[in-house]
């Protein structure tokens, strides 16, 4: 009995997953080229390897014969009676032919060829087992590190990688420690192998924690529109409901916010911010916002730009660490987000304000007749405190319009802008 060769029969098919029977036609497959060359001029070579002994056989089939000229391809008939007594002259028939060193000989020989048939064995089996559990979540167990920091984890029957880049910079893994991560592909290796990815920094990862904390997502009656995230800090989702009952943002948060906690709590506590889908994107921008208002809003459709103005002390919260919040908000929306403070773009304004101002041009001294925008009443009281041009009012300042009578400063803004784009 062939001990090494039911050893591996039985480690291939209890910890990969693959049959016996395939095993065993790749490797009878593979040594048939080292069995042609060990047996000189014989012809029409097989192998056979016995299942559950492990014995290798090697036959060459030879011609019956009266007399026998070339002994590597005939045999005379009554050689063959032993074999078969029925057999007659001009058949032929299968000889046990194998070398005595042959084990040794043709495991040396058809390792690499064995070694390539048992992956591509493995990637049948890995494919069949993972291609249609892509986006599915799968947990393991870390095994080792490869190349650096790409991790290693154990599923079973087969090893998975998870890039560097497929797991968040603030986590760290330790040999032994448990893991989830989302089956995120399985791909062809150069070898002829196959290997499943996994990712715990893509956005599907947490759509798929959320559809198993939240009932709602998983029978469909909420929707989750559209994920952004920065693996490790935060993540953006939009949700709507399609039961007018059911508060999509409630449902996903849960109870006392165990739901989403629960998920955070996967996450290492990464922040995670659900927010009320809307089809319109300046909607959609003040939904991801609030409770921060957008004091100013700019749409440039050419160039794929939103920009807004916020007041000073929430400009620091609009941005976010490092520009995260503006990132994530503009992907969120589809566009590149700008943002101002208020002090900033006041001051902008201003300049522009006080440059059209000085311009040579005679009409900036005609006499205004209203102002698109501002009610009657509120322009009388412009006149009556003597500003009648448009230079006038280019060269007053919000605080200064503020004074009058019936004018507030968000007005004293709105009518200073009016003149702006008016003369622009």
């Amino acid at each position: 009995m062939n001990k090494d060769l039911i050893a591996i029969f039985e480690y291939l098919e209890r910890e990969k997953g693959i049959k016996r029977d395939i095993v065993i036609n790749a490797i009878e497959e593979s040594l048939v080229a080292a069995a042609r060359k060990s047996i000189s001029g014989a012809s029409n070579v097989t192998v056979t390897i016995h299942p559950k002994t492990g014995n290798i056989d090697v036959y060459c089939e030879k011609e019956i014969v009266d007399e026998v000229e070339v002994p590597a391809q005939e045999i005379s008939l009554e050689d063959a009676r032993a074999i078969d007594p029925d057999c007659q002259i001009g058949q032929f028939i299968d000889i046990i032919a194998t070398p005595k060193d042959f084990g040794r000989i043709a495991a040396q020989k058809a390792r690499t060829i064995i070694a390539q048939k048992l992956r591509g064995a493995e990637r049948d089996v890995i494919y069949e087992e993972y291609r249609h559990r892509v986006n599915e979540l799968i947990s393991g167990t870390v095994k080792r590190f490869i190349r650096g920091s790409n991790v290693v984890v154990d599923l079973g029957k087969v090893e998975a990688v998870m890039p560097m880049k497929q797991y968040p910079k603030t986590e760290k893994y330790h040999v032994g420690e448990k893991v989830l991560a989302l089956l995120l592909t399985v791909n062809d290796t150069e070898n002829g192998g196959a290997e499943v990815i996994l990712s715990r920094s893509a956005p599907e990862f947490v759509r798929q924690l959320l559809i198993q904390e939240v009932p709602e997502l998983s029978d469909g009656t909420v929707i989750i529109d559209k994920i952004v995230r920065d693996a490790g800090y935060r993540t953006k989702l939009t949700v709507r409901s399609l039961d007018s009952k059911v508060d999509p943002v409630g449902a996903c948060v849960g109870m006392r916010g165990m739901r989403v906690k629960n998920v955070m709590r996967e996450l290492h506590n990464e922040k995670i911010d659900i927010i009320p889908f809307a089809q319109d994107s300046v909607e959609l921008l003040q939904n991801a916002l609030s409770p921060i208002e957008i004091r100013k809003i700019s749409v440039n459709s050419d160039d794929n730009v939103i920009s807004i103005v916020v007041d000073d002390q929430d400009f620091a919260a609009v941005i976010g660490k490092r520009g995260m919040n503006a990132r994530l908000n503009g992907q969120l929306i589809g566009y590149d987000l700008e943002v101002q403070r208020m002090t900033d773009y006041n001051r902008a304004m201003a300049i522009q304000r006080t440059e059209l101002a000085s311009l040579d041009d005679p009409t900036l001294d005609e006499p205004l007749k209203n102002i698109e925008g501002i009610n009657h009443l509120i322009f009388e009281h412009l006149v009556a405190e003597g500003y009648t041009t448009s230079r006038s009012l280019l060269m007053a300042s919000a605080e200064k319009l503020a004074t009058i009578p019936g004018i507030s400063l968000e007005t004293a803004d709105k009518i200073l802008e009016q003149i702006r784009k008016q003369r622009i």
